[in-house]
């Protein structure tokens, strides 16, 4: 971005959380600001696990009654979340759903009794063509929140450059990507300590996404567990507090980070096979960076 004086930021509350854009301003800036927080919130009623109409909630009711067709963006999303599942050796999985319902963090659906603990298998999910999906085992319930929110700030960078802005930078809640000549310095706080910066980070043309324990300053000054569930134990992880992942798109960067939770340092190489790297905080407060980010960290005096 050139300077704060030249730049448009706007900021709405969507995705549960704030999704902020930042534009050099330009004769169209706001049309193409006004059409990015459009394609944000196509992706929130394509994928939200609370709204009935949502492509998320028709998959959870319908799919393993009769193969469901879904919008392309649903799709999409659901293309790479199968084969991140298939590469992390099942780490990453959206078929969670239960195990967040059960702790709390998603609501309970009427009709949906899978309410204990759901199927996770490598072909659970059916992706079949012309944009269908089929469930395989009627337990099966899906949630898109570790990887639809990358996912929109994606698509509103695409809009962006489609209206021809030249430099821009996408925030929904510390999923992020910006696009430009000028890298963007980002500033990553300590996931038990929020009010701490660790470090920052440069990205040029490039996302960034970040996961750690659960925090609501308007709640309490204390962190809560990670909203990322192991599948194994179905239970948040326990070794790793906080992972930021850069890599080229913010979808990709999303999701990474739940295997890099669960995972740890034996996430490097899938982290290798998508072009991406990792922050580290261990349980016991020690940091660790994966070789390809250490030209782009500065550690926090």
């Amino acid at each position: 971005m050139a300077t704060a004086s030249a730049d448009i930021r706007r900021a709405r509350p969507m995705l549960g959380t704030f999704v902020e854009i930042e534009v050099a301003a330009a004769s169209r800036s706001m049309t193409a600001i006004d059409a990015a927080f459009e394609a944000v919130a196509e992706v929130h009623r394509l994928m939200s696990f609370h709204a009935s109409d949502s492509d998320v909630s028709r998959l959870n009711r319908e799919a393993w009654l009769l193969p469901t067709v879904v919008h392309p963006w649903t799709f999409r999303v659901l293309e790479t979340a199968v084969e991140m599942h298939r590469r992390s050796n099942g780490s990453f999985d959206i078929a969670v759903a239960p195990a967040l319902q059960t702790m709390g963090l998603l609501p309970t659906v009427s009709g949906n009794s899978a309410i204990v603990r759901g199927a996770r298998l490598p072909d659970a999910i059916e992706l079949l063509p012309g944009y269908a999906v089929r469930f395989r085992r009627a337990d099966i319930a899906i949630d898109l929140g570790g990887i639809a929110k990358g996912f929109a700030v994606d698509r509103a960078l695409e809009v962006l450059r489609g209206f021809g802005v030249e430099c821009g930078l996408v925030n929904a809640g510390g999923d992020l990507a910006a696009f430009g000549a000028e890298p963007q310095a980002i500033h990553i706080r300590h996931p038990r300590n929020p009010g701490e910066v660790v470090c920052r980070v440069e990205i040029c043309n490039e996302a960034l996404a970040s996961t750690a324990r659960r925090f609501d300053p308007f709640d309490t000054a204390e962190t809560a567990s990670s909203a990322v569930i192991d599948p194994l134990t179905d239970q948040p992880p326990r070794l790793i507090d906080g992972t930021t992942v850069r890599a080229p798109s913010c979808m990709i960067a999303d999701a990474l980070t739940k295997v890099v939770m669960i995972s740890g340092a034996d996430a490097g190489g899938l982290l290798e096979r998508y072009e991406a790297g990792a922050l580290m905080i261990s349980r016991d407060g020690d940091l660790h960076i994966t070789s390809n980010l250490h030209h782009v960290i500065n550690l926090a005096a």
